[in-house]
């Protein structure tokens, strides 16, 4: 039978732990946008179809779509920079797995991101043609 143990002095809700995952999370965010060129690329690309979302007045679902595409993207190439940073610090000698991995996960976000080159073609195709 499993048994929680809550401690007396356990909160249900401590806002300054969730305050401080919010710095933390900044921190992270800040870090990505300012060392990696390719996310800063992305970011100010999405930046770009969300204006262009609003512009060309895309149905909610459209949006939707390209929203999600967008945080697709920049969430592979942020899983990248942590896999590329791990191996870099469990394999500092670049080797052919380390490499492989690399290249795996760098290979994982282009394909990301022709996917969402893709879906945005699709989505904007027939308000550019009108």
């Amino acid at each position: 039978m499993l048994r929680l143990n809550f401690n007396s002095h356990m909160k249900l809700f401590d806002p300054r732990r969730f305050i401080n995952s919010f710095r933390y999370t900044s921190r992270g965010l800040k870090y990505i946008f300012l060392k990696e060129q390719n996310f800063r690329l992305q970011v100010f690309i999405g930046l770009g179809v969300i204006v262009l979302s609003f512009y060309f007045h895309l149905k909610l679902w459209e949006k939707t779509l390209l929203f999600l595409i967008i945080i697709l993207v920049l969430t592979l190439e942020i899983i990248n920079t942590i896999f590329e940073r791990m191996v870099d610090v469990v394999a500092p000698q670049i080797n052919s797995s380390s490499k492989h991995i690399k290249d795996m996960m760098g290979a994982a976000v282009l394909i990301s991101a022709i996917g969402a080159a893709i879906v945005g073609i699709l989505v904007f195709w027939p308000y550019l043609v009108k």
